[in-house]
């Protein structure tokens, strides 16, 4: 892979991610504490101080907004993944940087998983139609951004190779898993923990329990 795909960002380019992730987490903070319906763009683009039109030049529509919150943070786990050791075997490369990015207090602004409005206006969130067909799309293209990642420490080629696609396609289905786990089981189960056993057991080969 090119060295300039990966080159450190300008100014600019940083300033533009910045307000799509401040865009992204108001919307989310808002459409959780208020309710889908209850939440309109100007509501978004007070909360994040910057106008509608901002806004609109960033995302069509709420549902989007949302959705690039968790394209960034796989964006996150990628250029993690290029900084640890390359040394260090694959999977707990990749059990590390995960549990980085979903740990509570992270950038992506997440809540403990004990705060129970939290979790359920969560759960009633991503259960709009609307924001499932955006996360189809945000997981497409975080499973390319990862598989890239993974292709470069493991050696293999990304357009050629089924390896790196078929890990970066792990990553995000254990991910996803470790997350609807953790919402929906009664009394909440921490999230960092689940994400541990879910790798690990990714890790060792998927064994009967």
């Amino acid at each position: 892979m090119p060295p300039e795909d990966h080159a450190p960002m300008g100014l600019r380019e940083r300033k533009k991610r910045e307000t799509r992730v401040a865009l992204s987490q108001a919307t989310i903070r808002l459409c959780v504490e208020r309710g889908w319906d209850d939440v309109a763009v100007e509501d978004i683009a007070a909360a994040a101080n910057v106008s509608v039109r901002t806004f609109r030049n960033y995302f069509s529509s709420k549902a989007e907004a949302i959705a690039a919150s968790h394209l960034e943070r796989m964006l996150r786990i990628a250029d993690a993944l290029r900084a640890r050791p390359a040394a260090e075997p694959l999977w707990d490369s990749v059990l590390h940087v995960v549990q980085a990015q979903f740990a509570p207090g992270d950038a992506s602004g997440a809540r403990p998983s004990h705060d129970q409005r939290w979790r359920e206006g969560l759960r009633l969130m991503l259960a709009e139609p609307a924001l499932q067909g955006e996360v189809v799309k945000a997981n497409a293209a975080a499973e390319k951004e990862l598989a890239k990642a993974i292709a470069e420490r493991t050696g293999t080629d990304v357009t050629r190779d089924v390896y790196p696609k078929l890990v970066a396609a792990v990553v995000g289905a254990g991910s996803a898993v470790a997350v609807e786990h953790s919402l929906r089981t009664e009394p909440a189960a921490p999230l960092v923990p689940v994400l541990r056993e879910i790798f690990d057991r990714i890790a060792a080969g998927l064994p009967i329990p």
